[in-house]
């Protein structure tokens, strides 16, 4: 025991100041993630709406995330981290606030498209300032401290959310929004004036350093292959918090509580062990094994979800697929954040952060569909087998990488 704390203890040594207040933030905002989890149940349970209206608005939200994650790489590389979080931020608490009164399919979907849209702009800035902040030997770990900080506000976001929603479910818009904005308090305060490592200063086009390795991200053959795998990663990895909520619902009758206290062990899982798992395998294993061993194990655990061994079992399943997590998600950040320049980190990370919005389009919408017209093990049959055949996809395409 003394030996793995101090296996803990060392996997934070060497990180920034800057990484650590980066991952406060994130902490603070996650720990207002209310919404996204509970989406589906608000929409079934309050609204009445279908399962195939509540795939299309979860596509919605989606096709949200896709033009936000796009646009906010854009932005970063023409204004700067900085300016485009806070103003991320900063917008979203509006839109938290006047949520819950779009109640119709229409109406609601559109909210949730602008919505998502505004928040997700917040990603590929944050990973862009996560890069420019770290040490270039730390940037896997810096990745895994802000996600550490994301999945330790989600088990505590899912949780306080099930209960929120035991009274309303307007609440849990409610709570998105007091998060949003003291996430936003907080990042103003500590980086309105701190030097990035790496930042470059904004010029005018015409004066932009040019160093003779520039890629264009969305011509970069291998990068794009590799986004595509990372797509069907997440197109499957992500039925988590769209269909596997209403799973749980619908076959083992658990509350809103109930739910999100399974959803928040799997952020509990992930701050407890991630760093002590990435700075383990960081020195002993290549990226590339790592990775094609993690997308076979979500995989795994999706199958799981077919035997029926009651309650432990779910808990089991979701442990395994934590651990299938923890060794991918983390090392497609930095495989983006590599393949790129300082010129480009933020058409990079905002491509890399496109695969995963995008998965979320068509995604819910085909889990609802498969979930309502074949049943649910069909659903979790198919979700582990795109992840098989992912892992063999991730083999393949990092070799060129």
């Amino acid at each position: 025991m003394k030996r793995l704390f101090q296996i803990y203890i060392d996997s934070y040594k060497g990180l920034s100041q800057a990484a650590w207040l980066l991952a406060l933030v994130m902490l603070i905002n996650r720990t207002g993630s209310m919404v996204i989890p509970f989406l589906g149940i608000y929409m079934s349970s309050e609204l009445d709406f279908s399962k195939p209206q509540v795939g299309m608005v979860l596509g919605c939200f989606g096709l949200g995330s896709v033009c936000g994650s796009y646009i906010g790489g854009w932005l970063t590389d023409k204004f700067g981290s900085f300016i485009v979080q806070a103003s991320s931020l900063v917008m979203t608490i509006p839109l938290f606030l006047i949520a819950p009164n779009f109640r119709t399919f229409e109406s609601l979907a559109v909210m949730i498209f602008i919505l998502t849209l505004t928040a997700d702009i917040f990603r590929p800035a944050n990973s862009v300032s996560v890069a420019r902040y770290a040490k270039p030997e730390n940037l896997t770990r810096a990745y895994s401290l802000n996600r550490m900080a994301v999945n330790l506000g989600f088990s505590i976001g899912p949780a306080l959310g099930g209960f929120l929603a035991g009274f309303s479910y307007n609440w849990i818009f409610y709570g998105n929004a007091l998060a949003a904005g003291c996430a936003a308090i907080v990042f103003f305060y500590f980086f309105r004036n701190r030097k990035a490592r790496t930042e470059l200063p904004l010029k005018p086009a015409k004066e932009k350093i040019i160093t003779g390795k520039d890629r264009n991200a969305y011509r970069d053959l291998p990068f794009i292959v590799f986004n595509i795998f990372c797509c069907l990663f997440a197109m499957a990895f992500f039925q988590l918090l769209s269909t596997l909520p209403l799973f749980y619902k619908d076959v083992y009758g658990m509350s809103p509580s109930q739910i999100g206290l399974i959803l928040g062990f799997s952020g509990f899982v992930i701050v407890v062990f991630e760093m002590l798992l990435i700075h383990s395998l960081e020195d002993r294993f290549s990226i590339r094994q790592v990775m094609i061993f993690g997308t076979a194990v979500s995989g795994i655990s999706y199958y799981m979800l077919n035997l029926q061994f009651g309650i432990p079992w779910l808990y089991l399943s979701m442990f395994i697929l934590c651990i299938g997590e923890m060794l991918v998600l983390p090392y497609m950040a930095t495989i983006s954040a590599k393949r790129a320049t300082p010129n480009t980190q933020g058409a990079y990370m905002g491509f890399n952060s496109l695969a995963f919005a995008a998965s979320n389009i068509l995604s819910p919408y085909l889990g609802t569909y498969a979930a309502d017209h074949f049943g649910y093990p069909v659903l979790w049959l198919i979700t582990g087998t795109v992840l098989m055949g992912t892992s063999f996809g991730f083999a393949w395409i990092l070799k060129k990488l």
